[in-house]
């Protein structure tokens, strides 16, 4: 699978690893950055993350800051962006499997890596379930169009 990620100088050791990890697994990276432990803001990289998997240039995107509450703040105000921020395997899942999410946003402050690495699995295998959840992601995407002008 083609994935975008990228990270602040919070994330960037959290990203470097999950990057090697994702490569060995056979997943695409596309690296949007930082590119260093030097402060930067979040949303600079966040947007053309989360711009690829909008535009289908990537199935799904990776985003890793501090806390990861940031990052999916930021990749949420893209149209058609669903990004959820999880600490843990089963929400990782979940997001997928009820809410179509085509982005995860992780904390490096609140999950150690091997939890990152789980998380992020989880999420990449997990599918939609559609269903009575694709009536609710639809409902969804009619408050996005409402409101992304």
């Amino acid at each position: 699978m083609k994935i975008s990620i990228c990270s602040d100088h919070g994330g960037y050791n959290y990203k470097q690893a999950l990057v090697e990890h994702l490569k060995e697994n056979g997943h695409e990276i596309v690296d949007f950055g930082c590119y260093d432990t030097v402060s930067c803001d979040y949303p600079d990289y966040a947007l053309p993350a989360a711009e690829s998997v909008k535009d289908g240039k990537v199935q799904l995107g990776i985003l890793i800051c501090t806390t990861g509450i940031g990052m999916s703040i930021a990749a949420n105000k893209v149209k058609g962006i669903r990004c959820a921020h999880c600490c843990d395997v089963e929400t990782a899942r979940l997001t997928r499997n009820h809410n179509d999410a085509n982005m995860l946003a992780i904390g490096a402050m609140t999950v150690s890596v091997e939890q990152m690495y789980d998380i992020a699995d989880t999420f990449i295998s997990s599918v939609f379930d559609g269903g009575r959840h694709k009536r609710r992601v639809d409902k969804i995407m009619a408050i996005e169009a409402k409101y992304f002008k």
